[in-house]
């Protein structure tokens, strides 16, 4: 859209340039048949007035031509290579995880591919082999059709395609004002007088050039986007239920623990009851306290 606006603006400026050419020439034809009614030529004031209106109309003609020649950015939107971005999720249902790795081997060997990632799992019941995998943009549809007619049951398939090219139009214009403004600033470091302009221009530069390297660095990576998509597959296989038994220590080491177990046992409880020795006293106290009153109790009156 920026680019487009700056388009129009460009159109605006010569269609006002050329209507000052018009009014230029309108004057110089005016001037020039003063002329020759002056210097009595033998043409009438009607005569002039006919040659001053024919060559108006010849200059609105011009001008008409020459509009109509220009680019018109609301008639004819100029023509911007897209920027997609393709995202696509992918399962397949196979017998065996191993040939199906050798054959997606192959065909990233075919069509200039990679794995960005890669993860096994194993469980019970399935094992599942994810492969995150970058491709070419101009072998995407190839090489999802060549897996897909491959051994094994599609699951799910998904593809996104993200337009991007707005994005990297307005990166694009922004990193180019960057680059003019540092030029300028270079140009300003050079004219400086005094240390305290110089660091203050010096700090704007270190500031655009920050600027810069990070709007490089995010064209960079919108470019990687869309250069190559990105594919995640899933192969995944279901496998036999097998009990298998958990591993269990041996006899004589599971007495020694329990040996062990007990005696540390009996020594925390040991330690429990002198940790609260002073409940001993208290306890003491009542029983005899109970003892005397029952005494009294039962003693004849």
């Amino acid at each position: 859209m920026l680019f487009v606006h700056i388009l129009a603006a460009e159109v605006l400026y010569l269609r006002l340039f050329l209507i000052l050419n018009v009014m230029k020439s309108l004057c110089l034809l005016f001037i020039l048949n003063l002329c020759l009614l002056s210097c009595g030529n033998g043409d009438t004031y009607e005569a002039a007035n006919n040659r001053m209106a024919q060559g108006v109309e010849m200059a609105m003609d011009d001008v008409a031509e020459e509009e109509f020649t220009a680019a018109d950015p609301l008639a004819e939107p100029v023509l911007v290579e897209k920027k997609i971005i393709k995202e696509g999720r992918m399962g397949v249902r196979v017998d065996e995880l191993e040939p199906s790795r050798k054959r997606v081997d192959s065909l990233l060997a075919v069509y200039d591919g990679y794995y960005a990632k890669e993860t096994l799992h194993n469980s019970t019941y399935e094992s599942s082999l994810y492969l995150k995998i970058r491709i070419p943009v101009r072998h995407y549809e190839r090489f999802i059709s060549e897996v897909e007619s491959g051994k094994g049951k599609v699951l799910y398939k998904e593809i996104d395609a993200r337009d991007v090219t707005e994005q990297f139009l307005d990166l694009e214009t922004r990193l180019a004002n960057k680059r003019n403004y540092l030029s300028r600033y270079q140009d300003l470091v050079k004219q400086a007088k005094t240390v305290k302009e110089i660091l203050e221009i010096e700090e704007q530069i270190r500031g655009l050039e920050e600027e810069i390297e990070s709007t490089e660095g995010r064209l960079k990576y919108l470019s990687s986007q869309v250069s190559y998509s990105t594919l995640d597959l899933t192969f995944s296989k279901e496998n036999e239920y097998k009990f298998i038994p958990g591993k269990r220590e041996n006899f004589f080491e599971r007495l020694k623990e329990s040996f062990s177990s007990g005696w540390s046992t009996f020594v925390d409880f040991v330690l429990f009851l002198i940790g609260i020795w002073p409940f001993w006293f208290v306890i003491a106290g009542l029983v005899y306290l109970w003892r005397w009153l029952r005494k009294r109790w039962k003693a004849p009156k």
